[in-house]
């Protein structure tokens, strides 16, 4: 059983994590998987996945603090436009709470089947990002790229303060995280893995300004397993702001709120 499916236990494991006092709540998401898997997919192709802004609303309607994050929403594989209406919409809704998590994405695949250039997906996301943000910010939105231009339109509400995320682990997502987001993710790492990551992260730093706006760089990491007190420690030591933790692959109801139990004893509640 997957937990997250059932509206019922969604909705009860949601409360359940911000009555724990759990920071923000993650959602991540393929559109289709390959059949049968090919590496690097992380997901067998019968894995069920909701669309994550569909599933993060509905979480933002059973809950009232905790924050919703993207983790990660694939850039390139999305109308900019559309979607920046679905997040301003769900920013709106859940007064402010949304983390926009993005990344380029890594699977040719998923790519191949929506009819979008694998090669280009690293140019698109930098497109539609600043797209998104003129939209959400400027009083008269104006837009002339590669892949979007859009003139003499207007896009309500504008939700200028959405905090960006840069998810990945190329010297892409680390020039993109100095240049254009408030954070940084990475997924599945260890210490050591982090510890590269954010030497990665420093060398982008070194050579790409990093407007004042934005602010320190946050750094949120999803261990590969439920870590001890000793490795949350190491974790701190490094740097890293935030852990997203990762519950039962297929946990029910009983399994998820034991594991939000056993992460409530580290902020404790």
């Amino acid at each position: 059983m997957d937990a997250w499916l059932y509206p019922a236990a969604a909705a009860r494991l949601a409360r359940l994590a911000e009555d724990a006092g759990v920071e923000s709540l993650w959602a991540g998401e393929h559109v289709v998987l390959p059949d049968p898997r090919v590496a690097p997919s992380p997901m067998d192709p019968g894995d069920p996945i909701l669309n994550p802004i569909v599933a993060l609303t509905f979480l933002a309607a059973r809950t009232r603090r905790i924050k919703l994050g993207t983790g990660i929403i694939i850039l390139p594989q999305r109308n900019p436009l559309v979607l920046a209406k679905e997040l301003a919409s769900l920013d709106t809704l859940s007064d402010g709470r949304l983390i926009l998590g993005i990344g380029v994405g890594y699977l040719e695949p998923e790519f191949r089947a929506l009819g979008i250039p694998f090669a280009e997906r690293g140019p698109r996301t930098d497109e539609y990002l600043a797209a998104m943000q003129t939209l959400w910010r400027a009083d008269q939105p104006v837009y002339r790229g590669r892949f979007v231009e859009f003139s003499g339109v207007q896009a309500y509400p504008k939700r200028p303060d959405i905090p960006v995320v840069i998810g990945g682990h190329s010297p892409g997502a680390y020039r993109r995280a100095v240049e254009q987001a408030q954070g940084w993710y990475g997924f599945a790492l260890d210490t050591a893995a982090t510890a590269a990551c954010l030497a990665g992260l420093r060398e982008a730093a070194a050579r790409y300004e990093r407007p004042a706006a934005l602010g320190e760089l946050a750094i949120s990491v999803t261990p590969p397993r439920l870590p001890d007190r000793a490795t949350v420690s190491r974790f701190a030591e490094l740097g890293v702001d935030r852990l997203i933790l990762y519950p039962p692959r297929h946990g029910d109801e009983d399994d998820i709120g034991r594991y939000i139990a056993a992460v409530a004893t580290f902020i404790g509640r």
